[in-house]
C-alpha cells in the first residue's frame, strides 16, 4: 500500500508543478545536489575529495513537447562541458523520456546521439537510465543504435523483471548498472515479493561479475553489499571490474566506508528543480528510505504537503473502488 501511494504521487503532474514552486525549500536539498550546474559541480568536487566518483542526472519529468526535450538536451550538454572544464570525476545518466522518447523515437535518438557524441570527445561515459516497462524495448533500441557508432554508452537492467537475466546476457559486453527496480509493474512481467526480487538481483550481479564487461551494483542494502564482497573475494574478481553505487544523500557513512576500503564507488547525483517524481520513486522503491532521510528531509511543511497529497491519493483510490463496486451491483 505504501509503495502504491508513493508511485501514485510520483506520477501526479499537479503536485510535481507545486514542488517546483517550493523548490528545495521543502527539504529535498538532502537528496538533490542543487538546482543549477555550479551547485552540482560543487557537490561533485566534495564527493571526489572523499574518493567517490559521480554520475549526474539532470532531473526532468513529463516531457511531451519538443522544445522542452531540446532544452533538456542543451542542459545536459552544458553539464558535460562543466564536468570537462572543472576536471571532476563524473559522467552522465539520462532518461530517454526527458529528451523526447514519448514524442518521437528518431527525435529522441538524435538528441541522445548529440549527447553521446559530445561526451565521447572527452572520453566520458553516458548511462541511459531505464524507466518503466512500456519504455524498456525502446530504450534498448536506443542503446543498440548508438552502439553502432559509439562505445561510451551503457544502460540499466532492473532485477524485478522475470526475464532480467536475458537482458543481462544480451548486454554482457556493456557497462551495465544493476538495480532492483523502482516502477510499479504487473505481476505478469515483474516479481512483486521483496525476497524474489533480492534473489534475482543477486543472481544478476553474480552472473555479470563473472561474464560481463563492467558491473555497477546500485543498492543501499548492506546485506547484498556484504554478499558481493564475499563473492568477488571468493572468485578473485578484480576491483576494476565493478563498482558500488548509491543515491546522493542516502547512507552517507556507508558510502564513505566503501570508498575508504578501496572499492570503486559512484554516487548518483541528481540536480534541478524537477526533483519531485524522482524523490517519490525513491520512497516507493524502498520504504526504508523514509528512515534514511526522515531526520534530514522532513520538516513540518514537507509533512503537511506529502500528508495531504497521500490522503488525496488514498481518497481517490477509495472513491474509485466504491465506484467499481457500484457498477458491479
Amino acid at each position: 500500500m505504501l509503495k502504491d501511494i508513493f508511485m501514485g504521487l510520483s506520477q501526479n503532474q499537479l503536485l510535481n508543478s507545486a514542488a517546483k514552486k517550493y523548490g528545495l525549500k521543502m527539504g529535498a536539498q538532502s537528496v538533490v545536489a542543487g538546482t543549477n550546474i555550479p551547485e552540482v559541480i560543487k557537490s561533485i568536487k566534495e564527493l571526489n575529495a572523499q574518493g567517490i566518483s559521480c554520475t549526474v542526472d539532470n532531473l526532468g519529468e513529463f516531457v511531451f513537447k519538443e522544445e522542452e526535450a531540446t532544452a533538456a538536451k542543451e542542459q545536459i550538454l552544458q553539464v558535460i562541458e562543466a564536468i570537462h572544464e572543472n576536471q571532476v570525476d563524473a559522467h552522465i545518466s539520462l532518461k530517454p523520456t526527458q529528451v523526447g522518447l514519448d514524442i518521437d523515437y528518431t527525435f529522441c535518438l538524435n538528441n541522445v546521439r548529440e549527447i553521446v557524441d559530445k561526451a565521447s570527445q572527452y572520453q566520458m561515459f553516458i548511462n541511459i537510465d531505464m524507466e518503466d516497462f512500456k519504455h524498456l524495448e525502446l530504450t534498448f533500441n536506443l542503446l543498440d543504435d548508438l552502439s553502432l557508432e559509439y562505445d561510451n554508452v551503457g544502460t540499466v537492467i532492473q532485477a524485478y523483471f522475470h526475464n532480467a537475466l536475458e537482458y543481462v546476457e544480451r548486454y554482457k559486453n556493456y557497462r551495465i548498472r544493476l538495480v532492483k527496480g523502482a516502477y510499479k509493474e504487473s505481476d505478469e512481467i515483474a516479481y512483486q515479493d521483496k525476497k524474489d526480487i533480492d534473489a534475482n538481483y543477486i543472481k544478476l550481479i553474480e552472473w555479470h561479475l563473472l561474464n560481463g564487461k563492467f558491473t555497477s551494483i546500485a543498492t543501499h542494502d548492506h546485506r547484498i553489499i556484504n554478499h558481493v564482497k564475499e563473492f568477488v573475494k571468493r572468485n578473485d574478481i578484480s576491483k576494476d571490474k565493478y563498482e558500488f553505487q548509491m543515491l546522493y544523500g542516502f547512507r552517507k557513512e556507508l558510502q564513505l566506508k566503501l570508498a575508504s576500503e578501496g572499492y570503486n564507488f559512484c554516487t548518483y547525483v541528481p540536480f534541478g528543480n524537477d526533483w519531485y517524481g524522482y524523490f517519490m520513486r525513491r520512497l516507493a522503491e524502498r520504504p526504508q528510505n523514509l528512515n534514511l532521510v526522515a531526520k534530514q528531509v522532513f520538516n513540518k511543511k514537507t509533512n503537511t504537503i506529502i500528508g495531504v497529497a497521500a490522503g488525496a491519493f488514498l481518497l481517490g483510490r477509495l472513491t474509485t473502488t466504491k465506484d467499481k463496486k457500484k457498477k458491479r451491483k
